[in-house]
């Protein structure tokens, strides 16, 4: 889908639908205004009638309006003009795109910047529309054995804008539509299945993305790679899968000084996880297939840091592995030693994220990282604490998490700060080994980020647990939801922009 800007008069435009806003109590914006002026009243006509009352996000789809030269009018509700806000611009956005799409519209013009949305600038609410359309418009067919005949295409959706806020718009459009691909891509990765998206397909898709960005470079660390970094952490996991496990590291070198410190993405990349020898109960074992959720996200975080060719040094870890139940699989009670040097009792195999995360996050020390963030599908217990709709953060700096913080404000994928106290370090104690990779039942989220802070101490670092929020496993939005990608990619951006 391509957006643009457009101004002039929407009664005239020649789109194939017209989209404005209107308000409680028959209060028109200002291009529901004009075209109820050109048709004469029809559009006040209409509404007075009842069926369309103004409340957010409320559609109502007119054909053929008198005077109009687009044969579709969308009036969208706006809700209440002293109330509206950021949230609320949110759902009109969701609904305007949902109502667009049920149409066999192609393209249209949408005079919804005018819409109030508290203090959220031009520039914010033009991200919001382009985010949201791009997500209400997306499908996964690609393992259809005959794709589906009755899907909809909108080609093309430009904004309503005047002269005083067209370069805020479309740079906003620029960013909008560079998150909104790396959303895409974070989607297809979690949703592609697991026989056919594995270690070597991830690493397969991360030279893809090498050779599309003259800025990104891709270095595979293979199993005997790893062997000879002591990651035993990691091979414990991948040795009971035919699978070979991959370290996949991609650069961005934006910064005019390439040996700037980088700032660092890793995502946790079990690209099916069984449980291993603890196996996992068999009813929901299917949802495992998003277990790499993780490293999508941040592999589509760092497709949009290139597309937006960002001044900056950024790093993609993404620790892949599937873990499988074998006769070379790890066991319960295993003990094996990290590349940190640290040993670790494997007290449930399906524990496994932090495995492979710790090795991967002492190998980013080779950086000497500004900053680094995990990305993982870590724990159940996150979704017990915070449900569905923040993300569990757990950092070792405040100005980090602050920061991440601030971006999930903007983008409105939010994360919510959870305890990493030294309390509850203790209930991963080990009678043979320096930690046990499992706690307990008690705070099993806090314990997790616990376990991965033992090997970050020497850098500024964050833990996202997104187990929650990674996907949605029934009904008609089943799938991967590409978060946090846009949290992520609003974190990069304003490192950008601060002074080097």
């Amino acid at each position: 889908m391509q957006f643009g800007t457009r101004s002039g008069n929407p009664e005239k435009s020649r789109s194939q639908c017209v989209i404005v806003g209107v308000y409680e109590n028959n209060k028109f914006s200002d291009s529901a205004s004009a075209l109820d002026k050109a048709s004469k009243g029809f559009i006040k006509k209409v509404l007075s009638r009842g069926d369309m009352k103004g409340k957010a996000g409320q559609t109502l789809m007119l054909h053929d309006v008198p005077n109009i030269t687009s044969p579709r009018v969308l009036i969208v509700g706006l809700g209440n003009i002293e109330t509206t806000d950021g949230p609320k611009f949110l759902l009109i956005a969701k609904s305007m795109i949902t109502a667009l799409n049920s149409s066999s519209a192609t393209s249209a013009l949408c005079c919804l910047l005018e819409a109030r949305a508290g203090k959220e600038s031009y520039g914010w609410k033009s991200r919001r529309l382009v985010e949201q359309s791009t997500s209400g418009v997306y499908t996964y067919t690609e393992m259809r054995g005959k794709p589906p005949e009755d899907i909809h295409t909108i080609e093309s959706i430009d904004l309503l804008v005047d002269a005083a806020h067209s370069k805020e718009v479309k740079k906003a459009i620029k960013e909008g539509s560079a998150i909104s691909a790396g959303v895409d891509t974070a989607k297809d990765l979690g949703n592609t299945p697991p026989n056919i998206c594995t270690p070597t397909y991830l690493a397969n898709q991360a030279k893809k993305l090498a050779k599309k960005y003259s800025s990104v470079t891709t270095k595979i660390l293979e199993e005997k790679d790893m062997e000879k970094l002591g990651m035993g952490s990691f091979l414990s996991v991948s040795r009971g899968s035919v699978q070979p496990g991959k370290m996949i590291i991609i650069e961005h070198k934006g910064a005019k000084n390439k040996k700037a410190a980088p700032h660092v993405m890793v995502g946790k990349g079990i690209t099916f996880d069984t449980g291993g020898i603890s196996l996992k109960p068999p009813a929901t074992m299917y949802e495992m297939t998003y277990d790499m959720c993780g490293a999508a996200t941040v592999f589509g975080a760092m497709q949009a840091v290139a597309e937006l060719a960002l001044p900056i040094n950024v790093v993609c870890v993404i620790a892949a592995a599937e873990n499988m139940p074998s006769g070379d699989a790890s066991r319960p009670g295993d003990i094996v030693t990290s590349m940190s040097g640290q040993t670790i009792e494997i007290l449930n195999t399906d524990a496994e994220g932090r495995l492979v995360l710790c090795d991967a996050l002492t190998y980013v020390e080779k950086f000497k990282p500004a900053t680094v963030i995990d990305v993982a599908t870590l724990t159940g217990a996150v979704v017990m604490a915070l449900g569905a709709h923040p993300a569990g953060l757990y950092a070792n700096d405040d100005t980090l998490a602050d920061n991440i913080n601030a971006a999930g404000e903007i983008t409105r994928d939010r994360v919510w700060r959870m305890p990493l106290w030294e309390e509850y370090q203790p209930q991963l104690n080990s009678a043979f080994a320096d930690m046990a990779n499992v706690g307990g039942r008690e705070a099993g989220s806090v314990t997790a980020a616990c376990f991965l802070a033992r090997f970050t101490k020497k850098y500024c670092w964050a833990h996202l647990d997104i187990a929650g929020i990674a996907y949605k496993a029934a009904g008609s939005a089943k799938g991967a939801t590409g978060r946090p990608v846009t949290l992520l990619t609003q974190y990069m951006i304003d490192r950008a922009q601060e002074p080097s």
